[in-house]
């Protein structure tokens, strides 16, 4: 079941404005990042053991191109050599390159604007994944899960991000306020939750099927008419009597008032016919 942006939000304020460690921090960006791109689990996370003949590629350090506007504004790419600690609250759009994936694409890449909410900011959560990161290596392979803890590199899991939306959800009450029990609520909630956001947004399918990277149109699947925003409206809408006109067979006959005005189970093919 799909989550909303409170549950990444939330995340990210209890790690940076609570004194959280470094885990957690990366934990709540990386889950901030997947909400807004459209992530599956596997693109920014590893298992147990890393797989190197899985089809599709974590995201590295390499795989991210951040981008300031110049005097004109033009996107212009941020040369690499830059400290990302230098860049906080400077970057205007960031992309990320996926060399692989599920659906076999090659070379996608997928970028995002800043938003301008800062800390909630997803191209300043890539910002402070690189500047963590930069701080330990040069390394540009490195994995964007990875978290140097106590000496060593740490990577962040698919189950940290299931139990941390876990532990966000209960927070928020989503049982009683968004009728979704906490066991619904897993690492694909977030791909579902941004599908959503971006719907009643009022972005097209072709929209989200772009940023999503859905060969297909499965993609509608995560998008959870369910939800009570997508029903609103739509009866007092409906209600608008639009006299329309049938053209069935060529026949071109106003029904309108035909319609209004027979009684309920009376066969109308009887009197006139109704396309």
């Amino acid at each position: 079941m799909p989550v909303e942006v409170d549950v990444p939000e939330h995340l990210v304020k209890c790690a940076h404005q609570q004194e959280g460690d470094e885990f957690s921090k990366a934990v709540a960006d990386l889950i901030l990042i997947a909400f807004y791109f459209l992530l599956r689990v596997g693109e920014y996370t590893v298992k147990g053991s890393r797989n190197e003949t899985k089809r599709t590629v974590q995201f590295r350090v390499k795989d991210v191109t951040l981008f300031q506007k110049d005097e004109g504004g033009r996107l212009k790419q941020v040369s690499r050599r830059v400290d990302p600690k230098s860049l906080v609250g400077a970057v205007d759009a960031a992309t990320m390159k996926l060399d692989n994936q599920k659906n076999g694409w090659k070379g996608v890449c997928i970028s995002h604007h800043s938003n301008g909410m800062g800390l909630f900011d997803p191209t300043e959560a890539i910002l402070r994944r690189l500047s963590h990161i930069r701080e330990h290596t040069s390394d540009e392979e490195t994995f964007l899960s990875a978290v140097w803890v106590d000496g060593k590199w740490r990577d962040v899991r698919d189950q940290d991000i299931r139990a941390a939306l876990n532990a966000a959800a209960a927070v928020l009450d989503y049982p009683h306020e968004r009728g979704i029990p906490i066991e619904l609520v897993d690492t694909h909630s977030l791909r579902i939750g941004g599908a959503n956001a971006m719907s009643l947004a009022g972005y097209s399918d072709r929209e989200i099927q772009k940023l999503g990277r859905w060969r297909s149109i499965t993609f509608m699947e995560y998008i959870r008419e369910s939800l009570s925003t997508f029903s609103e409206g739509i009866s007092s809408k409906m209600k608008k009597c639009f006299g329309f006109t049938s053209l069935e067979g060529g026949a071109f006959r106003d029904v309108t008032e035909n319609v209004l005005a027979t009684e309920y189970n009376v066969n109308v093919s009887e009197g006139a016919a109704v396309a």
